[in-house]
C-alpha cells in the first residue's frame, strides 16, 4: 500500500469515528451544571482523540436529583391507637382479675359495680367472711404441679361454703362429724332406681367421703351443698365427665325435675380457674318447684350444688352459691 492510499485510509477512520454517536449526558437540573457549549467541544476534541481513548464520562453532580430518592416520611405513631390499645390491655387484666377473685369481692362489692345486677336490690346472699383453710405443713395446693394425685389436703368439711346472713342451717347435712352417710346424699336422686345406679358408681369409683351443708333462707329457697372426695383427680373428672353427665343434661335426675337443661345464666359468669362447671335449671312446665342444680369437677372433689324453691328458683343467688364454693375448691 502507499503512503497516499495509507494517509487516505487513516483519514477514512478518523472520519467514522467522528460520525459515531458520542454519549451524551442528561441534562440534570443542578446548579454548575457545564454548559451546550462545552459538550460539543468535548465531542470534537474526541473525534481527534486516538480511536483507544473512551468517550469521557459525564461529570458527577454535587448532589442526586430529586427525583431519583425521594425520601420516606417517617410513620407517626397514633397517640389516639395507642391509648386505644392501653384501654383494651386493661380492660382484659380487669376480666382476669375479676374471674379469680370474684368469690370474694361479690359479697363486698357495691350492686351496681357488677355489670347485669345493677337494680336494687338484685337477690343476692350476704355471706360471712370467705377464707380456705389453711393447708397442713409442707402439704402442696390441689392444682400444685407437685400434687400429681390432685388432692385436697386440706379438710374437705372446712372447703364448704359457709351459710348466708339469715339463713337457718339444714340440720339433716351435718351427718357425724361433718361426715355425711351415702344414703343421704343419693336421697337427691328422683328415683329408687337412680339412687342405686348411683350408688353403685360411687363405691366401683372408690368414694372415700362426702361432706355436706344446707340452708334455708327468709323467701324459702333451700340450698344442699354435698362434697364427695376420691382417691385421685382423674378418677372424680372421668366420674363426672363420663358417668354424670350427658349431652346437655344430667344422666340421673334430680328429686322434683323432670325437664332439665342448660343454665343459660352462666353464660357470663365468669368461669373459675381449674374448676369444670355444669350448671343446669329445671324448664317449664315444671312442679310447684323450681329446681337447679351444678355439678363441679375440681381435682380430687365432686360438688353437687342444688337449690329448689317455691314458684322460680331465683338465678342470682344460685350463680353466686355456685362462684362462692368454686372458689373454695380451687
Amino acid at each position: 500500500m502507499t503512503t497516499e492510499q495509507s494517509e487516505q485510509a487513516g483519514q477514512g477512520e478518523q472520519a467514522e469515528q467522528a460520525e459515531t454517536p458520542v454519549p451524551v449526558p442528561v441534562p440534570v437540573p443542578v446548579a454548575d451544571q457545564p454548559p451546550a457549549e462545552s459538550v460539543e467541544a468535548s465531542a470534537e476534541e474526541s473525534a481527534e482523540a486516538p480511536a483507544v481513548t473512551p468517550a469521557p464520562l459525564p461529570p458527577m453532580p454535587e448532589a442526586p436529583p430529586a427525583v431519583v430518592f425521594e425520601p420516606v416520611p417517617p410513620v407517626k405513631k397514633d397517640r389516639r391507637v395507642l391509648r386505644a390499645v392501653l384501654r383494651w390491655t386493661a380492660a382484659v387484666v380487669v376480666f382476669a382479675a375479676v374471674g379469680t377473685s370474684a368469690a370474694y369481692g361479690i359479697t363486698r362489692m357495691e350492686r351496681t359495680d357488677v355489670p347485669g345486677l345493677a337494680t336494687e336490690p338484685d337477690g343476692r346472699w350476704e355471706y360471712p367472711t370467705i377464707s380456705k383453710p389453711p393447708l397442713p405443713s409442707g402439704s402442696p395446693g390441689p392444682f400444685a404441679e407437685a400434687n400429681t394425685a390432685g388432692a385436697h389436703y386440706a379438710d374437705l368439711r372446712k372447703l364448704l361454703l359457709p351459710a348466708p346472713k339469715g339463713a337457718k342451717a339444714d340440720a339433716a347435712l351435718r351427718g357425724e362429724d361433718g361426715w355425711l352417710p351415702t344414703k343421704t346424699f343419693l336421697a337427691e336422686y328422683a328415683t329408687k332406681e337412680e339412687q342405686a345406679d348411683v350408688g353403685q358408681l360411687l363405691t366401683d369409683y372408690g368414694l372415700r367421703h362426702i361432706a355436706a351443708r344446707g340452708w334455708t333462707t327468709p323467701d324459702g329457697t333451700h340450698t344442699r351443698i354435698y362434697l364427695l372426695q376420691f382417691g385421685t383427680a382423674a378418677v372424680a373428672d372421668e366420674l363426672v365427665s363420663h358417668e354424670f353427665m350427658s349431652y346437655n343434661s344430667p344422666v340421673y335426675a334430680a328429686r322434683g325435675t323432670e325437664l332439665v337443661g342448660a343454665d343459660p345464666g352462666f353464660a357470663e359468669v365468669a368461669q373459675v380457674p381449674d374448676v369444670t362447671r355444669y350448671a343446669y335449671a329445671e324448664t317449664k312446665p315444671y312442679g310447684p318447684e323450681q329446681v337447679r342444680q351444678a355439678y363441679l369437677s375440681a381435682a380430687d372433689t365432686i360438688a353437687v350444688v342444688l337449690q329448689s324453691r317455691k314458684g322460680t328458683a331465683k338465678a342470682v343467688p344460685f350463680q353466686q352459691t355456685v362462684v362462692l364454693q368454686s372458689q373454695l375448691l380451687d
